[in-house]
């Protein structure tokens, strides 16, 4: 009977031991190893997570709920980013049209300018000015230049 009696003082004395920890430590147990987990429940918390993400449960948890402003301007800036890459293809789109324009401007430029020069060279308009009797002269054109005076 003794020996009861010192097992349960030593009971009440391991109890009592226990409430002035928790009183010490704030009611925190001091941490104490936990065993790892085998392979087999890592691949049962995978597939738990991955039937959470399907089942849309993991919208739940109190994490996403507190950061659902973030979530929403991360989404945002995402959208921004998919958009700002379809508007860089367009513009380089439009460039590129108009590079096209520019150059086929450029050529009609330039082709206009060799019949210009082509039909005004100086025999060709010599040739075409003899049906109304004009001719080319002969000696070098003189110009007259008069100074006016500021009254007249």
């Amino acid at each position: 009977m003794n020996e009861i009696h010192e097992h349960a003082a030593r009971n009440l004395e391991l109890q009592r031991r226990m409430h002035e920890d928790e009183y010490i430590t704030g009611g925190k147990a001091p941490k104490s190893e936990k065993p790892k987990p085998s392979k087999s429940e890592k691949s049962t918390s995978k597939a738990s997570a991955f039937t959470q993400i399907l089942n849309g449960d993991f919208l739940t948890k109190e994490f996403v709920l507190n950061n659902l402003n973030y979530i929403f301007f991360i989404m945002f800036l995402l959208i921004l980013l998919v958009a700002k890459g379809y508007y860089g293809k367009q513009v380089n789109k439009d460039l590129d049209n108009a590079q096209k324009e520019l150059d086929q401007n450029a050529a009609e430029y330039i082709e206009a300018k060799a019949r210009l020069e082509l039909r005004t060279r100086r025999y060709k308009l010599a040739e075409k000015l003899e049906s109304r009797e004009i001719k080319e002269t002969k000696n070098a054109t003189k110009v007259i230049r008069l100074k006016r005076k500021n009254n007249e």
